[in-house]
């Protein structure tokens, strides 16, 4: 097949590989959709939704709100440095988190880690679509005085996967109408809690919680809030518009920044400013709540507006495409993009969110400690060992360099469970412990022990223009043919472009 006449949609349909599938191919710079501005909207869209609420809520509860929101901002930071990172093998190559990880973990091994990450994003579109039910329960119920969560459960999230499944581009642009919209209700939504608080006789500064509560804690606890995000970044930044030959890292990256440095610290701590608010003025962290309890008339249904709209763009971007890529991953080529996203949605409610929210921040330390080893073990493979050079093309390979043994690279494997071990172990300091015991263990295991007996291409000959991408204004290109070609962009055809998640 002729490059000028294959599709991406078409390109991975000459092969039966278990590692092939038309939406877990790399995309290419003319397919990335995504500007900094729709960027940033979408990071605003993922940071308001109702655990930040309760991040703030029980912050505030044993510590002075200033305390709170400084600890929360200082958190975000520090992961968006880590995210960051991980986003760059995005930027550079144009590929997924699960396909990412072959490299790692080996060709059957990614499958371990990266479909916990499914089960997790898939459990959160369960959790985030309950409430998102919740808030359109009350909105319907109140009009006409039909209540039953469980129909809006399914309508929600039918929506929100039909939503998904048109594309990139449909979850950019719902990004782009939902994100302002929910700063100006949010705004609302502040001055209308404190003046409850207010009327109750409380100043929000001064308020002193009697809970146990520590800084550390507090820290800890929201760099697990964004550990899978920080790990599987890939699979939104592989959409980002990017400069081809563009070898400046901070350059290259400069719509990764504004993004995880100002507008996710920003509206994380915002948000959860509001959750800390409605705890001091109500005792109760749910918004959900207090919203149907204090608001009337168009006050009520704005409000509960902006919770469907904080729910909506998040599961779109944080959980189902991510979900759905894992499951593409694990089941390629029978699985598709479209039918991941379904099957996301439906792992998502078999695992009865419900039941999740009322353990919230076990849940969160629990898998927050579980995957800061596989992003320890991401940095330390992509920069410390690669140096940012991947061999692409073996990672389509069944018996490529990524087969290690039988498929599983032990370093990796190990690694994790050391680290993710650890973290488990001292949850109380699960990211802070198991990111960089992983990547440490995963370092000495690869030098001393796989890499003498599994050779990695770009490791023994590190030539930028053989495997680098985008700094050296090149895409990595499939065809049924000819397999995986580097190819310049302005040597794709335009009718090349489309792509099932595009």
């Amino acid at each position: 097949m002729a490059l000028s006449e294959m599709t991406n949609s078409q390109s991975a349909k000459g092969e039966t590989s278990s590692l092939l599938e038309a939406s877990i191919l790399p995309t290419w710079l003319n397919q990335r959709t995504i500007g900094g501005l729709g960027y940033v909207w979408i990071w605003i869209g993922m940071a308001v939704i109702i655990a930040t609420f309760q991040l703030g809520a029980g912050g505030v509860a044993g510590l002075p709100l200033a305390t709170v929101i400084a600890t929360i901002f200082l958190a975000n930071l520090a992961l968006g440095l880590v995210m960051a990172l991980t986003a760059d093998i995005g930027t550079e190559h144009g590929i997924s988190f699960a396909v990412y990880l072959r490299a790692p973990f080996g060709t059957v091994g990614t499958h371990l880690p990266s479909v916990t990450r499914g089960i997790v994003a898939s459990a959160w579109f369960g959790i985030q679509t309950y409430l998102g039910a919740l808030a359109l329960n009350g909105i319907v119920s109140y009009l006409t005085g039909f209540d039953s969560w469980v129909f809006w459960y399914v309508v929600f999230g039918v929506v929100q996967i039909i939503n998904t499944a048109l594309g990139i581009r449909a979850v950019q642009l719902l990004a782009s109408i939902a994100a302002p919209a929910i700063i100006a209700i949010s705004i609302w939504m502040y001055f209308t809690l404190e003046g409850v608080a207010s009327a109750e006789g409380h100043n929000i500064w001064t308020f002193a919680g009697d809970a146990e509560m520590s800084i550390v804690a507090l820290f800890v606890a929201n760099m697990a809030f964004w550990s899978a995000l920080a790990v599987d970044i890939p699979n939104i930044t592989r959409f980002l518009k990017t400069k081809g030959g563009e070898k400046n890292f901070f350059r290259r990256n400069r719509n990764v920044f504004v993004a995880q440095f100002i507008a996710l610290p920003v509206a994380q701590s915002w948000i959860a400013l509001i959750g800390a608010v409605s705890f001091i003025a109500t005792g109760d962290w749910n918004p959900i709540s207090v919203i149907q309890e204090q608001g009337t008339g168009v006050t009520l249904i704005v409000l509960l507006a902006m919770v469907i709209l904080a729910q909506w763009s998040t599961n779109t971007s944080a959980n189902l495409i991510p979900a759905a890529l894992t499951f593409v991953n694990a089941g390629a080529p029978r699985i598709s993009y479209a039918v991941g996203i379904v099957l996301a949605g439906i792992v998502g409610t078999l695992t009865m969110p419900w039941l999740i929210l009322n353990h919230l921040f076990t849940y969160l330390g629990m898998y927050g400690a579980i995957l800061s080893a596989v992003g320890g073990i991401m940095v330390c493979d992509y920069f410390l060992i690669r140096g940012r050079r991947l061999n692409v093309v073996d990672l389509y390979r069944e018996n490529g360099q990524f087969r290690y043994f039988g498929g599983w690279n032990p370093a990796g494997l190990i690694a994790w469970v050391i680290g993710g071990g650890l973290a488990l172990y001292l949850i109380q300091y699960a990211y802070v412990v198991g990111f960089p015991v992983a990547m440490v263990v995963y370092y000495v295991l690869m030098k001393t022990w796989v890499m003498p007996q599994c050779q990695q291409a770009e490791v023994i000959d590190p030539d930028d223009q053989k495997y680098l991408a985008t700094s050296v204004n090149l895409n990595w290109v499939y065809t049924a043919e000819k397999g995986m070609q580097r190819v310049k962009t302005a040597d794709i055809p335009a009718a090349a472009i489309a792509r099932e998640d595009l």
